[in-house]
C-alpha cells in the first residue's frame, strides 16, 4: 500500500482530503482520507456527489483558484444525497512531512489488520487469496507445493512449508485459519493444531458433513478430548449450493470478516497478539 502511495505522489502535486468530523449519518467515518492530483485520485471518502465536490475543490486548490482549506457539506437533498448528516472536510497540500505522516499512519493501520492464514493454494485457496487480498486484512498462504504459490496477489505473503501444521503456532490471536489443502490427512493435522488453540477468531475447513464426521472420528482416535464447536466445516455455509471456487471464496470471505470483527469486539485485548 505504501508503495502505491509513493508512486501516486511521485507523479506531481497532490491535495490530501480528509474527513475531519462527522455529524449524523455519512458514507465514511472521521479520519477517512483520499488524495487528489490533477488527473487522478487515490482511495475514496465515500463516493457520490459529496466526493465529486471534494475532488473539484482539491483541483481548484491545485490550480490556484482557491485557498479555502475546509468545506462543511450537508449530505442531504441540497447535493442529491440522502445520508442526512454533515461532514467537515479538511484540504491539505501534500508536503514531504505530510507524505511521511501518511506513510507511517498506513503502516500502523497495517499492523492492526486482522490476519488470515490460508492453508493450501489450489483452486479454492487461490480464489480465497484473490478475494481476501482486496480487504484490509493481512493474508498469508501456506503450501507444500512450490509451483502453487506462483501468481498470487502481490500483497499476499507466501510460505513454502514441508509441515504446514507447524505454522499454526505462528498465527496471531484473533486471526482466521482456513484449511483448503489438497490432502485430507494434511487438513486434519492442521485443524487439530488450530483447534488446540482457544484464541483464533475462525477455524474453517473445506469439505462436507461426511468429512466432518470422519475428522471427528480421527480426532477421537488421536486422543483429542475437545469438541468441534469451534470448527466451521463445511466452510461457506450450506444455503448456496454452488461449489465453484470463486463462489466458495465469496461466501467464506463473508464468514471470516464477521468472525474477526466479532472476536475484536469481544476480546479486544487479545486480538492481534502473539500466540501463547
Amino acid at each position: 500500500m505504501s508503495q502505491t502511495l509513493t508512486a501516486f505522489l511521485s507523479e506531481g502535486p497532490a491535495i490530501l482530503v480528509e474527513i475531519e468530523a462527522v455529524k449524523g449519518s455519512s458514507p465514511r467515518e472521521a479520519g477517512t482520507f483520499m488524495l487528489v492530483s490533477a488527473t487522478r485520485i487515490w482511495e475514496t471518502i465515500g463516493g457520490g456527489q459529496f466526493e465529486y465536490m471534494a475532488i473539484d475543490h482539491a483541483r481548484a486548490m491545485l490550480e490556484g483558484r482557491t485557498n479555502v482549506d475546509a468545506l462543511d457539506i450537508p449530505l442531504g437533498p441540497e447535493i442529491g444525497q440522502c445520508c442526512g448528516g454533515r461532514t467537515l472536510l479538511r484540504f491539505t497540500w501534500v508536503t514531504e512531512a505530510v507524505s511521511a505522516a501518511l506513510t507511517e499512519r498506513m503502516r500502523e493501520a497495517g499492523d492492526r489488520q486482522s490476519a488470515v492464514f490460508i492453508f493450501g493454494a489450489g483452486h479454492v485457496g487461490k480464489a480465497l487469496a484473490n478475494s481476501l487480498s482486496l480487504l484490509p486484512l493481512s493474508v498469508s498462504v501456506i503450501e507444500t507445493r512450490r509451483e502453487e504459490l506462483i501468481g498470487l496477489p502481490d500483497n499476499v505473503s507466501t510460505h513454502l512449508a514441508a509441515m504446514p501444521e507447524a505454522m499454526v503456532s505462528d498465527i496471531p490471536a484473533g486471526a482466521a485459519a482456513i484449511i483448503v489443502t489438497h490432502d485430507h490427512a494434511l487438513d486434519f493435522l492442521i485443524a487439530k493444531e488450530a483447534l488446540g488453540r482457544n484464541d483464533l477468531a475462525y477455524v474453517g475447513m473445506i469439505g462436507s458433513r461426511t468429512k466432518r464426521a470422519t475428522f471427528a472420528n480421527w480426532l477421537s482416535r488421536e486422543g483429542h478430548g475437545g469438541t468441534l464447536d469451534n470448527l466451521v466445516l463445511p466452510i461457506g455455509g450450506t444455503v448456496v449450493k454452488d461449489k465453484r471456487p470463486a463462489v466458495i471464496a465469496a461466501l467464506v470471505t463473508a464468514e471470516v470478516l464477521h468472525a474477526v470483527h466479532r472476536f475484536a469486539v469481544q476480546c479486544p485485548a487479545r486480538s492481534g497478539s502473539a500466540p501463547r
